[in-house]
């Protein structure tokens, strides 16, 4: 067995070599990368098929490596371990795992016996292992519990980019009014709209970039979902 294991922290590299040998001692090669851009490179050259992946990196992250291994070899099991359990990660993911993929999302303040177990379910017995945490945030990306629909959550993220309705609505091929019906929904969701309509405040705040700063706040968009977005937002632009 193989395993390859792309963490940017010295130290929890070392901590998951340790893991590894420790959950499974029928491995007898493993490797390390310290950012998503070698990982894809080990990956590709020695055909891994287990793969243990930090989210935050750079240059490279984790998402975007991911995707690049699965587009090429979408049989590839990967178990992510991050600091990070928030709904902007959860989406990322969602939009590249294969269907049928063996993969895994653990906190990296999970137990040790947690990690081992993970390592053995994902990579020997091909299933998916999500913290509890992070299932919870898979309920709300899939628009239950008050969550975002799939079609709110990319108009945030072109507010974030700072696209006009009308661009927007070009975009995501809507009308200018479903657009804005969508913009309301968004603002209640994030409880701008409440604090706007207070009698003083209504001069005080831009809707847009007051629903930016609480999307960040609550962990909705982060640095590495915008990063992703600004790529595809420049390909939509050159078409």
């Amino acid at each position: 067995m193989k395993v390859l294991i792309v963490e940017d922290d010295p130290l929890h590299r070392s901590y998951l070599h340790e893991a590894v040998r420790t959950a499974l001692p029928e491995c007898d090669f493993i490797l390390e990368a310290s950012d998503g851009t070698a990982g894809e490179k080990l990956a590709r050259e020695h055909r891994f098929e287990r793969i243990v992946m930090d989210l935050q990196m750079s240059p490279r992250n984790g998402i975007e490596a991911a995707r690049t291994i699965w587009r090429e070899r979408p049989d590839t099991s990967i178990l992510f371990w991050s600091n990070y359990a928030d709904e902007a990660n959860v989406r990322g993911l969602s939009r590249i795992v294969p269907d049928g993929a063996a993969y895994g999302y653990v906190l990296k303040s999970a137990s040790d016996e947690r990690l081992r177990l993970a390592l053995r379910s994902i990579f020997v017995e091909s299933q998916c292992v999500i913290d509890r945490e992070i299932r919870g945030l898979q309920q709300k990306s899939q628009g239950h519990a008050h969550g975002f629909s799939d079609s709110e959550y990319e108009i945030l993220v072109d507010i974030a980019l700072g696209l006009t309705d009308r661009a927007i609505a070009r975009r995501r091929h809507l009308s200018l009014r479903s657009v804005q019906n969508r913009l309301q929904s968004i603002y209640q969701k994030l409880g701008v709209q409440s604090a706007v309509d207070e009698p003083t405040a209504e001069a005080s705040f831009n809707l847009r970039t007051r629903a930016v700063t609480m999307a960040f706040l609550r962990k909705l968009l982060n640095h590495s979902a915008l990063e992703r977005a600004e790529a595809e937002l420049a390909q939509w632009l050159k078409r």
